[in-house]
């Protein structure tokens, strides 16, 4: 099967959405910079119902076809033996422990997760994330919370089908047909989510595996899209690039090679969008307030998350 795009156009776009040097040499966050006070004071206005609504997956603590290495979660004490020896406290304990890069779990993606050719965003070097962790890119730049205006381009409800097939490749055209069908606009500094329907697929046919039964994501050429309009951080219900796609030699996954190590875009994978899609659509407006708070992991290559979305 030809690949959808050539090593060579690859290459091209890389280059072209570089955001190196845009904030400076020493820069760490990427786009995260686009959020500037102000576009957090208007997203605030985006406020009007109030509904809070989480967009992430419970914890995967179960193995499955799609979850090869569950997230741990047992008791150090419970409600049949729960009192503390010598203090007098009756109380229940427990432990989590996650590996939470994969296809399971809703997490971010520090820009020191992906390399091309050796190198991070910003040109720093892959070897500066070492055995003891990451020395450059790390979690921590956005260790204050990211909070913005999250815009949900939901791509089933434009086709009109219930979710798109593994391996599906959303092109930009629809981007835009999914903006003018929702009446809603991507801009600089916004959190984009895609909603593929991967939620409703698993409730339909059950889990499987995204390694090889496929994910839909965006086409390539989406890439050069997300940079002129801005966008802070994208996320998605699956993992923003098709699986098992059609890249070329060198581009397994050209998104988050291109988001993370080009353009310092941090990625959200894994998210739950039905709910929020359900209340979107219910209140006619595909625009919100949208948080996300990773956990403080010094040098960390990114944090499980349970991003809010408020209406």
């Amino acid at each position: 099967m030809e690949p959808w795009v050539s090593t060579e156009r690859m290459a091209a776009i890389f280059d072209k959405v570089k955001n190196w040097g845009r904030w400076g040499a020493e820069d760490e966050s990427g786009a995260l910079n686009l959020i500037t006070p102000e576009h957090r004071r208007a997203a605030a206005a985006c406020v009007e119902s109030g509904e809070t609504l989480s967009c992430s997956r419970e914890l995967p603590v179960q193995p499955s076809p799609e979850n090869p290495n569950p997230a741990l979660h047992m008791m150090v004490q419970a409600g049949d033996d729960c009192l503390i020896p010598g203090f007098g406290l009756e109380t229940a304990l427990d432990f989590v422990g996650v590996a939470f890069h994969g296809m399971a779990t809703s997490h971010i993606d520090a820009l020191c997760h992906v390399f091309v050719n050796g190198q991070m965003y910003n040109g720093f070097a892959a070897t500066d994330v070492k055995s003891t962790g990451a020395q450059r890119g790390s979690i921590m730049c956005a260790g204050d919370g990211i909070v913005s205006r999250g815009v949900l381009l939901d791509i089933p409800r434009l086709r009109g089908v219930p979710w798109l097939e593994p391996n599906t490749a959303i092109e930009p055209g629809e981007l835009e047909a999914a903006e003018a069908a929702q009446g809603v606009s991507v801009g600089e500094g916004d959190i984009l989510l895609v909603a593929t329907g991967r939620d409703a697929r698993r409730g339909s046919e059950g889990p499987w595996n995204p390694v090889t039964g496929g994910l839909a994501g965006l086409h390539p050429e989406c890439i050069p899209w997300l940079h002129e309009r801005g966008v802070a951080v994208l996320g998605s219900d699956g993992v923003s690039d098709p699986l098992p796609g059609q890249g070329p030699e060198g581009w397994p996954m050209p998104v988050h090679q291109c988001c993370l190590v080009a353009m310092g875009v941090h990625l959200l994978d894994n998210l739950r969008l039905d709910r929020l899609a359900d209340s979107c659509s219910a209140q006619e407006r595909w625009s919100f307030l949208f948080q996300v708070a990773p956990l403080r992991v010094e040098k960390g290559t990114g944090s499980p998350v349970n991003p809010i979305a408020v209406l």
